[in-house]
């Protein structure tokens, strides 16, 4: 950002925890209602932060570490002892030895960064699964009293449009390290065993969505300098800014439309946008394509859910780019079993026909195809080495990591029953849920993907009762209405008026 405003120092991301927990405090907490179920909501959201910022810094110190000489980060301390003259001279002009601040060693760096990335993936560990508890009881909340945000819409929408340049603006000017380009690098793998091991790396989706290069918004000072690209790399990464910026728009005005259509009060849909760019996740993750992607395709399937084809269109997508929406099916399937499966199931199943088609005019070979295909739906099984996160620190077998899977699993069947009535409130919360629930079992920084429910998390807070979008009510009879069927409730009382 300091290429373009004049003398502008970047905030640091934990300076701006501190600043965005006391905005979300005072824009949000109902004061007159300190025992609210709201209030708790925003203490659950305003806590993954201290986790996340852990996660974060670990990671950057690991990094860091990498990219230190050996010979001088080793010698480093030993530079002060060489020059014992140059000493200042304390009271009395008695000379006082001065403790050299020498640089941290590479092992003192990776020290520091593994302590911090293992207590940060703790933390979220453990509130992410008060989070799981509290969207899927969500069903049985009836109660929704109306409790707006504490600022005029007006207000809201323009901290909502300034948080929005800001933030896309570091991803304009974000420069990608080396570590963050190790995906485009591992695109150029040819041969069907270098291709495989990339795909089981960076876990199953669409392969030139998981290989995009990570464009980073802040950096410690250690990787400010640029990186050298070749050209085909800084066009891959001038595309990977555009869509992450068109990304990031597509959500936040997914966001404010499904509370302007669906829950019947703009000041919600700008409200949860607000609260959304406030979070200090969205300060360093922005230009993360595999985090903002799967989330906006997610906020459109649910804003389009009277329209099944489309919705199942939306759906398809994100599936195909993620995998883990597949486990969303059966809830969505169950919401439409009453009226609209056919052209959920038709938008669904074209789209990933679509996707699949793409891969294999893209694949030099058959079996290149055939591994990418098997990576976007997940066709392997759970590798048992190379994890990344809580899973790379403990318990570190698949003897621990499978029962996670196969409960979460059971769970995901579970909502094709449960609730027998499912209304949109529920396909929301749900939807969220389910979404944070299969990273306990994800191999790679799993429980750091919050943009995966946070946007679906955040309309479930701030919806109002919805238990009369039910697809009968809310869905058309579609292209295959049965001769002398009768008419659904909606249009009975469409009739009456």
């Amino acid at each position: 950002m300091r290429e373009i405003l004049f003398q502008y120092e970047s905030v640091n991301p934990t300076t701006w925890a501190y600043l965005s927990s006391l905005l979300v405090i005072g824009l949000y907490f109902k004061f007159n209602r300190v025992w609210s179920v709201r209030n708790l909501d925003i203490l659950l959201i305003i806590a993954l932060a201290p986790g996340l910022l852990m996660v974060y810094f670990g990671q950057q110190s690991i990094n860091v570490s990498a990219s230190l000489p050996s010979m001088a980060a080793e010698t480093a301390p030993l530079i002060p002892k060489l020059e014992p003259e140059i000493q200042p001279q304390g009271q009395g002009g008695v000379n006082v030895p001065e403790e050299a601040v020498a640089p941290p060693t590479r092992q003192e760096m990776l020290q520091i960064g593994k302590t911090l990335e293992k207590a940060g993936y703790v933390w979220l560990f453990c509130l992410s699964a008060l989070i799981v508890i509290r969207l899927f009881v969500d069903p049985t909340m009836v109660r929704r009293p109306m409790l707006e945000p504490n600022l005029t819409i007006g207000g809201m929408t323009f901290i909502t449009c300034a948080l929005f340049i800001f933030l896309m603006t570091n991803v304009i000017v974000g420069r990608p390290s080396d570590a963050d380009l190790r995906g485009v690098r591992e695109a150029s793998k040819s041969s069907p065993e270098e291709v495989e091991e990339s795909l089981r790396h960076f876990g199953p989706g669409y392969r030139m969505l998981l290989l995009v290069p990570r464009i980073p918004t802040y950096q410690m000072a250690q990787q400010d300098e640029p990186t050298d690209l070749e050209t085909t790399e800084k066009i891959t990464v001038i595309v990977t800014k555009t869509m992450a910026i068109l990304a990031n728009m597509a959500l936040i005005a997914g966001i404010i439309l499904v509370g302007y259509r669906h829950f019947d009060n703009i000041k919600m849909g700008v409200g949860a946008a607000m609260f959304y760019f406030l979070l200090p996740y969205a300060a360093v993750y922005t230009g993360r394509i595999d985090h903002v992607l799967p989330a906006a395709l997610l906020v459109w399937a649910i804003f389009f859910y009277r329209t099944p084809l489309v919705s199942g269109i939306f759906m398809g997508f994100a599936i195909g780019t993620l995998y883990y929406p597949l486990f969303l099916l059966p809830l969505w399937f169950s919401y439409y079993w009453e009226r609209g499966r056919g052209r959920f199931l038709i938008g669904v199943v074209a789209t990933l026909v679509l996707l699949a088609l793409s891969l294999a005019f893209t694949s030099s070979d058959f079996e290149t195809f055939l591994n990418q295909f098997r990576a976007m739906f997940g066709l392997w099984l759970p590798r048992d080495e190379g994890y990344t996160g809580f899973w790379n620190y403990y318990f570190n077998s698949n003897a621990y990591r499978i029962p996670v899977l196969a409960a979460f699993a059971v769970v995901s069947i579970a909502f094709a029953i449960w609730p027998a009535q499912k209304n949109l409130g529920t396909l929301i919360s749900c939807t969220a849920g389910l979404m944070l629930a299969a990273q306990f079992w994800h191999a790679n920084d799993g429980t750091t993907y919050i943009a995966w429910y946070m946007p679906l998390m955040l309309l479930t807070i701030f919806r109002p009762n919805l238990e009369d979008r039910v697809a009968l009510r809310v869905i058309n009879e579609g292209w295959l209405k049965r001769p002398g069927q009768g008419a659904s409730p909606g249009d009975e009382e469409k009739q009456a008026a």
